[in-house]
């Protein structure tokens, strides 16, 4: 095995996913380990690796599996290193903006649930103290 390579247990460490995780990403196609050992392991390098951590920090953001391939589909054309039409260029590009536009609002939901979690919290904590002890 090259020392570029991982097994899918180092990758599950390095993206804090789990093995089950990894391969049902895998069957949903949005990512395919580089290379399999002569024993049929799973093998990965740094970019399925940066791959796997762009799906991770997607989940949390409510993003659909489908949406996911979408945005991978678009960066790896990108990264293809091919000289594109500039047509389907911009495309590429306009869908990425659109993603990072939706990035942006789901975060700002996050910021304002983060917020009234925090009100609630505050709340509690201080009918608590307001509370007579019995």
């Amino acid at each position: 095995m090259s020392s570029e390579h991982m097994q899918i247990g180092e990758v599950a460490a390095r993206t804090e996913l789990s093995l089950r995780t990894i391969r049902h990403y895998e069957d949903a196609g949005l990512v395919v380990p580089s290379a399999r050992s002569q024993g049929g392991f799973r093998l990965y390098t740094e970019s399925d690796v940066a791959r796997l951590m762009v799906i991770r920090r997607m989940k949390p953001l409510g993003f659909t599996l489908d949406e996911m391939r979408a945005l991978l589909e678009a960066t790896d054309r990108l990264d293809a290193g091919e000289e594109l039409p500039s047509e389907e260029r911009e495309a590429l590009l306009e869908r990425i903006r659109g993603f990072e536009h939706a990035t942006r609002q789901r975060v700002e939901d996050l910021r304002t649930q983060m917020s009234r979690a925090e009100e609630f919290a505050a709340t509690l904590a201080r009918r608590l103290t307001s509370t007579p002890t019995v």
